[in-house]
């Protein structure tokens, strides 16, 4: 290797670099992090951990609608975005109601249950139908919109990739929690649901990762925006000029 060509190694490694740590800081932003894991998951365990000490369904779920609650208004006091505690809340209040409703304590999982099955089919039927979910999740965070499914192929590839992982890893996770439905008690579901809740959270984000790491960079559809109409402001003064006249002038005339 000579002199020459490491500027150019070294100006690669950076940008993939850049790369990777937008990626990451778009994964974070999307998925809440381990601030919205610990929410994800704090919830359940309550719940689980009160019912298999005192085997009492309203003092679990009230207890465990309670700490969403609280996850909240401690968002909501800090001045934070609420998205996913709110998405708790919601998941919680579902399987609290349910059970109520049933009085069957293993319904407080049900829904949550129905809901990633539901996530795993729509990942795999928007990738089929070439449009992968993740894409829709993460363009606006990554401010490409839908560029990618048009101008950006390699962009749609790591996507269809990304999408695939989820729903195959959703799969599996339902796979071994719709059984453990019908076969086990209460509390063996519930803590197979905590456990089962972030190492295939985490395999499916690291996956992402992987893929749009190596992914052609988004195209910044916001910054083109900005850029035409920079554009078209700097044309209509050029003919303003032209006519002798302020844009302003010209601007008050055509209105």
């Amino acid at each position: 290797m000579t002199s020459l060509d490491k500027p150019t190694e070294d100006t690669d490694q950076t940008q993939s670099d850049d790369a990777r740590a937008v990626t990451e800081a778009a994964l974070f932003e999307a998925f809440g992090g381990v601030r919205g894991m610990v929410e994800t998951v704090l919830p359940g365990l309550l719940f689980v951990t009160i019912f298999t000490i005192n085997k009492n369904l309203h003092f679990s779920a009230i207890a465990a609608l309670a700490v969403s609650l609280l996850l909240v208004v401690v968002r909501l006091a800090r001045k934070d975005t609420v998205k996913h505690a709110f998405s708790g809340v919601f998941g919680v209040a579902f399987g609290v109601v349910f059970a109520m409703f049933t009085g069957n304590a293993k319904d407080f999982y049900l829904p949550g249950m129905l809901y990633t099955l539901g996530l795993a089919l729509a990942y795999i039927i928007t990738t089929l139908a070439g449009v992968p979910l993740i894409g829709l999740i993460l363009g606006p965070v990554f401010k490409e919109n839908l560029s990618w499914r048009t101008r950006n192929p390699g962009r749609k590839k790591a996507y269809a990739k990304a999408s695939w992982a989820w729903g195959l890893i959703l799969l599996a996770k339902c796979a071994i929690l719709f059984p453990l439905y019908w076969w086990a008690d209460t509390a063996q579901l519930g803590w197979v649901l905590v456990i089962l809740k972030i190492p295939p959270f985490l395999l499916a984000v690291y996956l992402t990762w992987v893929f749009l790491a190596k992914a052609p960079a988004p195209i910044d559809v916001f910054a083109e925006m900005e850029a035409e109409e920079q554009a078209e402001k700097e044309r209509k003064a050029a003919l303003a000029a032209e006519d002798g006249e302020p844009a302003g002038g010209r601007h008050r005339r055509e209105a």
